[in-house]
């Protein structure tokens, strides 16, 4: 099947010239089944040998006709890295139809970017369209999700069956559907976006330096008046955590990094206000204390990274205080 839709990939490489270059090699028959379909490697000022890696890949293996690689002068997180191709793209002459915003740790399954620009160019109340995400057994990742509320935050900390069934319908990430279905935001690891969506809410937000710009992304398309869909025919390996070190899914062994606490109070200040924010740090804080307090007393397994709580904490008050000051 060939569409006859543009569409152009951006990839941001920090420090993952071998991912990037699995990655172009899993998209080569998919660029070649599409009409127009090219792709943008951005190398995120890694300050290693990524730029000589990945262009001497390109080169070898005959992508140049298709594969760009456009060099950053500085490394201002993923949401900057994806603007420095998208400002280019997108004020050009003859824009892309769709942006596809792909993890560099992904290998993408036969079929993926048809499967996604089929469904997004038959519905043009979609803005924004995403796939499933799997392990390289096929098993699924999360991958659709709902908008993180002050309930949402309730549950997330508690982390009690009770709990959890009783705000299911506020949990950010539900149980993946086999189904394609509307949802509120989808991982930036494999996200289709628009053309129309940009036009109407800019680039994504640079104030982000890594976690939370895609769902801020797909907020203000939401208030746009764009849809967002989860398209599971569409399935990309996603080699969750191989580029940024953090995953969702299994243990982390190093503390959370002090931009993920900046984005999350980014997202919710930005969005819902300053009070908002300081009620969503309660609604976590308060049930994560009674949720260690019951893993200690039952000598279960940690899941969190280390210091997780204190780090929560600390940066918390360290904000508030610091407006306050200012």
């Amino acid at each position: 099947m060939r569409l006859d839709a543009s569409m152009r990939v951006v990839i941001v490489s920090y420090r993952s010239a071998g991912l990037v270059i699995d990655c172009l090699r899993s998209l080569e028959p998919e660029v070649a089944s599409l009409a127009d379909c090219k792709v943008v490697v951005v190398e995120n000022a890694s300050g290693d040998d990524s730029i000589e890696r990945i262009g001497t890949a390109i080169a070898a293996s005959g992508w140049s006709a298709w594969v760009e690689l456009l060099p950053s002068p500085r490394n201002g997180g993923f949401a900057a890295g994806n603007n420095v191709a998208l400002g280019p793209l997108l004020s050009a002459g003859c824009p892309p139809d769709y942006v596809l915003l792909l993890n560099p740790d992904t290998i993408v399954r036969p079929g993926a970017l048809g499967a996604l620009l089929e469904f997004i160019a038959a519905r043009p109340e979609v803005g924004i369209v995403g796939s499933r995400l799997e392990f390289p057994d096929g098993s699924p990742q999360y991958s659709a999700f709902n908008f993180p509320t002050v309930l949402s935050e309730v549950e997330r900390g508690f982390r009690l069956g009770l709990v959890t069934r009783a705000l299911r319908r506020h949990m950010v990430a539900p149980p993946p559907r086999p189904e394609a279905h509307r949802a509120d935001w989808v991982s930036g690891a494999a996200m289709l976006i628009r053309r129309e969506v940009f036009a109407k809410v800019g680039l994504m937000d640079e104030g982000y330096f890594l976690y939370f710009e895609e769902l801020d992304f797909c907020l203000q398309a939401h208030r746009a008046g764009f849809e967002c869909w989860y398209v599971p025919a569409a399935r990309i390996v996603h080699l969750e955590g191989q580029s940024t070190g953090v995953a969702a899914t299994r243990k982390v062994s190093r503390p959370m990094p002090r931009y993920w606490f900046e984005s999350r109070a980014r997202y919710f200040e930005k969005n819902h206000g300053a009070f908002y924010r300081s009620l969503a740090d309660v609604a976590w804080a308060v049930p994560h204390v009674a949720f260690r307090l019951r893993r200690r007393l039952l000598a279960k397994h940690d899941p969190d990274p280390p210091g997780l709580l204190r780090d929560f904490v600390r940066f918390s008050l360290e904000d508030t205080l610091g407006r306050a000051g200012s």
